[in-house]
């Protein structure tokens, strides 16, 4: 969708030219859209018909620059990819989750250290989203609602990071895993268990 819509936005455009904008987005980070990888997916949805090529520029030795627009089925296909993601709410994969799923396998002292850390890196990143929303970049170079999309990014920064300081006090506090009744002893391969609810 954001090559598609990056398209639709600049057209007639050049591949180089939707890479850079993209960049200049950090889309890499937040839309899975891996630098490497626009001028494959540029060729591919050329390939499906919901781009076309206007031109191709070949100037002395420099690799050719193709220049494309969307089409009338790119059109509807923006459209409805667009849609589908303003009127749901889809859970990206996050492997901190599934790490976090087998806290009981992590030694007290260790899991609370691990949350402090990543609320420090949390904390970093917040910093870092303040000073780019009090930068000329947000204010007057980029679109309004770009610093909204700011915004987003560090209310949820700041809820997970404050999220990890509390948990790790609970961890340190001693509080057991499970509700009462409900600990049992967890066996390790090669023999030897362990309590959830014990620091080790």
């Amino acid at each position: 969708m954001m090559i598609l819509g990056l398209v639709r936005w600049m057209q007639p455009v050049h591949g180089y030219d939707v890479r850079r904008e993209l960049l200049s987005w950090s889309a890499d980070k937040w839309a899975n859209v891996q630098p490497g990888s626009i001028y494959h997916a540029l060729r591919k949805l050329t390939e499906e018909g919901l781009l076309r090529t206007v031109s191709v520029e070949q100037v002395g030795a420099r690799p050719a620059r193709t220049t494309y627009e969307v089409t009338a089925k790119g059109e509807d296909e923006f459209e409805t990819l667009l849609r589908a993601q303003w009127w749901q709410v889809n859970e990206s994969p996050d492997p901190f989750t599934a790490a976090f799923s087998f806290l009981p396998a992590m030694p007290r002292e260790e899991a609370a250290a691990a949350l402090r850390n990543r609320a420090n890196l949390l904390r970093a990143g917040v910093e870092s989203m303040r000073a780019s929303l009090d930068s000329d970049w947000v204010r007057n170079r980029r679109p309004v609602h770009v610093g909204w999309m700011f915004e987003l990014w560090l209310g949820r920064a700041e809820a997970e990071m404050h999220w990890c300081e509390r948990i790790a006090d609970r961890i340190e506090s001693g509080v057991s895993y499970l509700p009462a009744g409900m600990e049992r002893d967890d066996v390790r391969p090669g023999g030897g268990s362990t309590d959830v609810g014990d620091t080790e």
